[in-house]
């Protein structure tokens, strides 16, 4: 007897992609196992944070909007009307929702389980790529060129090249994982695997894999009686084991656990069970992957509610920026979206210390990030540098706000400083009474930086003249900035201190080209690559901005692209600027990782000959540019 309801079911799903790739004696199977769905206008089908369905949905008819809520406000990403897909992201990650999905008009949706689907998807090759391009491109409909809609996964993407790449990137996998023989007890991996802290041993003979032991399998066969914990490994182990080689992507991997239905893949030489053992890949590693995406992460922060997830955040940031070094993505874009994410970080902690304090600001109020957090080029976590201003108010109640906004500062200092960045030993921070002042008293300190530039001034100066504004009300700064260029307008003796400054540092090599290096003190013999390298570019770029009248921009790299801009006849030396700034931080920032430190200082031993010419080469544009200043602030006395 004929399904006339799966019938129709059927014919209107091979009219749309990815079903139209599908038989249609397969389309009336999975359409038999279909529900249907009735929503009325502004009935919600999902909420952002929902654990995912078993269903994913097409649309029959009407609409449904996709969007998120940001600053108390819906923003509707997308429209999804007759043929389009809603909800696949169970397929793909195993965290909640990230939108909001309600029906716009009275709609009628089609709703598919995903444990049906699933075996069509791994039996079908159009159909597996479809849903991974669309997951990973964020469109519904990677093949319709024309009208491209947007969020399959209801994922708000940081930008274009990362939703692109995102689910195409080779994903990191566990080196040198823990082994073991067939004839060990499960007693013995059980062992390992507390010892380890790890969630399966590979069990291997001639170093090939021939099966694996995970804490599943611990729990299923061990835990419920059917297998003693003295037996051998050989008796429950999984075989045979999946295999891939290195470098497989985080959709194939994901596709491959779920058509498997495991949490591990081996890792193997030529990603075949015949060659040696050199990895592992675990669920969590998958799960590692997806949360390190840079619109994952801005939207995880804004939805933080403690200080300890935002160092979740922060930590999952640092696997990203050591991600991107390892695939060579340049320093600049790098800088770029972790400026962004630091800056998200600040400000869901200004956001949080104001709940805390029970209590609205009570004047309007702006919160800077300053020194390399302001030039967003704090890549390690070093120390925090910040500064706040808040509007001018009368006397009798100056004491009584400036309380106020100290207090809110500690709290935001205090909460950046459990995410990881630790408070500045130098107290440059809001929370310091010296750096938390009213407009006018902002005003007025710069003054005297500007117009009494002593030593004092000037080291001020690297430090608060690389301010960002995060957070309140930007017009504040903004009349900060107005005054700052006002007061060094044809300010000779200014600038004749500040390049002074940037002088002290030359090119750090000697005579013969050899590396100057720390003579003394606990890095001695080391390179100083911040000091020598670092600043000197870092005050040429900021020297020449302000006397250029250059506003609104404070990264190294893009300070020296703008001058490039503006001075033809100097391109080629400020270009060159950009690239060593490049290369240096890069050095710096991986030093960092390397040995947990703030990276500032190279063991030169420990670098390859080709490393040592890089940072050599990175150091005859410090010469040029140092020129460039001698000669447009009249240098030679000063140096």
């Amino acid at each position: 007897m004929k399904n006339s309801i799966a019938e129709r079911v059927a014919d209107f799903l091979q009219k749309h992609p990815p079903f139209l790739s599908l038989s249609m004696p397969d389309l009336i199977a999975i359409s038999k196992e279909c529900q249907v769905v009735y929503l009325e206008k502004n009935q919600v089908l999902f909420n952002v944070n929902d654990q995912p369905h078993s269903f994913f949905y097409i649309v029959k008819d009407g609409a449904v909007g996709l969007s998120i809520s940001y600053d108390e406000k819906e923003i509707l990403i997308d429209k999804c009307d007759e043929g389009d897909i809603i909800g696949l992201r169970p397929f793909f990650a195993k965290d909640n929702y990230l939108m909001d999905a309600m029906a716009r008009e009275e709609s009628l949706l089609y709703a598919i389980p995903i444990a049906v689907f699933k075996t069509y998807v791994f039996q079908n090759p159009e159909v597996s790529e479809f849903l991974l391009e669309s997951f990973a491109s964020n469109t519904r409909n990677p093949y319709d060129k024309e009208n491209k809609g947007k969020l399959i996964s209801e994922n708000v993407v940081y930008n274009e090249q990362d939703a692109i790449i995102q689910y195409f990137k080779p994903i990191s996998h566990t080196e040198n994982p823990i082994t073991a023989n067939r004839k060990v007890t499960v007693k013995s991996i059980a062992e390992m695997m507390v010892k380890y802290k790890i969630g399966s041993v590979v069990i291997e003979e001639n170093q090939l894999p021939i099966g694996i032991i995970t804490d599943k399998d611990l729990r299923s066969k061990i835990a419920t009686g059917m297998f003693a914990i003295n037996d051998t490994a050989d008796q429950i182990m999984s075989t045979p084991v999946i295999t891939v080689p290195a470098n497989r992507s985080v959709a194939e991997v994901q596709l491959l656990m779920m058509q498997h239905n495991i949490g591990h893949l081996c890792v193997t030489s030529d990603g075949t069970a015949t060659s040696e053992i050199i990895g592992i890949i675990s669920e969590h590693d998958v799960f590692t992957a997806q949360a390190n995406n840079p619109g994952v992460l801005v939207k995880q922060t804004k939805r933080a509610n403690t200080a300890v997830e935002l160092q979740g955040i922060r930590e999952n940031l640092t696997q990203l920026i050591q991600n991107a070094l390892y695939e060579n993505i340049p320093v600049g874009h790098i800088c770029q979206i972790v400026g962004e994410i630091n800056t998200a970080i600040t400000k869901r902690a200004i956001e949080l210390s104001i709940l805390k304090m029970k209590e609205q600001p009570p004047v309007p109020f702006a919160w800077l990030n300053i020194g390399s957090q302001g030039r967003k080029e704090q890549l390690l976590l070093t120390d925090q540098d910040n500064a706040l201003v808040f509007e001018d108010v009368a006397a009798e109640r100056y004491d009584e706000v400036k309380k106020y906004f100290i207090e809110l500062a500690e709290n935001v200092t205090n909460v950046l400083n459990v995410v990881g960045y630790e408070f500045c030993p130098a107290e440059m921070m809001a929370s310091n009474p010296l750096w938390c002042k009213s407009v006018t008293e902002w005003k007025e300190q710069y003054g005297t930086w500007i117009h009494s530039p002593g030593e004092k001034g000037i080291l001020m100066c690297s430090i608060f003249f690389d301010y960002d504004f995060v957070y309140g009300d930007k017009t504040l700064v903004d009349a900060i900035t107005e005054a700052i260029f006002k007061n060094i307008d044809n300010n000779q003796i200014f600038f004749a201190y500040l390049g002074g400054d940037a002088m002290k540092s030359p090119p750090p090599l000697g005579f013969f080209r050899q590396f100057l290096v720390e003579k003394d003190g606990e890095y001695k013999d080391s390179f100083d690559v911040k000091g020598r390298g670092l600043m000197p570019l870092i005050d040429a770029a900021r020297l020449l901005c302000l006397n250029q009248k250059i506003t609104g921009t404070n990264n190294t790299l893009v300070r020296f692209k703008e001058l490039a801009a503006l001075e033809p006849q100097n391109a080629a030396i400020y270009e060159a600027c950009s690239e060593a700034f490049s290369v240096l931080q890069k050095f710096r920032t991986e030093e960092g990782f390397a040995s947990n430190s703030s990276g500032r200082y190279l063991d030169l031993n420990k670098l390859s000959k080709l490393d040592k010419v890089k940072l050599k080469n990175a150091f005859q544009p410090i010469h040029e540019v140092q020129e460039i200043l001698k000669t447009r602030f009249q240098l030679t006395y000063f140096t």
